[in-house]
């Protein structure tokens, strides 16, 4: 089930869904809005392949600046944070949406990575790009997408409780941490 504004204003409310910084105001019918943070991560253009299982290829050629602004080129793509940090509890889910007025100037806030799993807690990190023929600039501060949650079965093990939760409290744009898992036989590689 979706939560909608009331439920999600009690549920903030209670503590059961924790936000920071926390606005009502930003409380939608079907979802709550996010604004971007401050931090910006992106790849310089290059032609060494990004290895998932290899942390200094994940890592090479990284640029970061923290800014009120970045201007976003067509095809270009970056990492960002949101400025809320958010927490959840074992029984709800949330899916990361692009906001419309943000997607009809060509930018994408998430490439595949839209979800959220209970027992999260951190920022997010947003998998932005510009799929325009312009540059699109986009301002720290600014709801850039939203939040729609959703109530689930208590999960056995939230991701606050597993082991191998490899994005929990992150604080910043986050590169690819899956050089962390376990490479199983025949996903070729070194």
């Amino acid at each position: 089930m979706i939560l909608v504004d009331w439920q999600l204003l009690d549920r903030i409310a209670r503590g059961y869904i924790k936000i920071d910084p926390y606005d009502p105001s930003l409380v939608q019918p079907n979802s709550l809005d996010i604004r971007l943070g401050n931090h910006f991560v992106w790849y310089n253009a290059g032609s060494e392949v990004i290895d998932p299982f290899n942390k200094e290829s994940v890592t090479a050629d990284v640029d970061e600046i923290h800014a009120d602004h970045f201007i976003l080129h067509p095809g270009q793509f970056i990492l960002a944070e949101t400025l809320e940090c958010i927490e959840l509890p074992d029984n709800i889910v949330a899916t990361i949406e692009g906001k419309s007025s943000i997607a009809r100037l060509g930018v994408t806030l998430h490439q595949t990575g839209g979800w959220i799993d209970a027992g999260f807690r951190g920022t997010i990190t947003l998998e932005m790009c510009n799929v325009n023929t312009r540059p699109v600039k986009v301002y720290a501060g600014m709801p850039i997408g939203q939040l729609v949650f959703y109530t689930t079965e208590r999960a056995e093990h939230p991701y606050n409780k597993k082991g191998d939760a490899k994005y929990l409290d992150q604080r910043q744009a986050t590169l690819s941490r899956y050089h962390a898992n376990r490479r199983e036989p025949g996903t070729g590689g070194q």
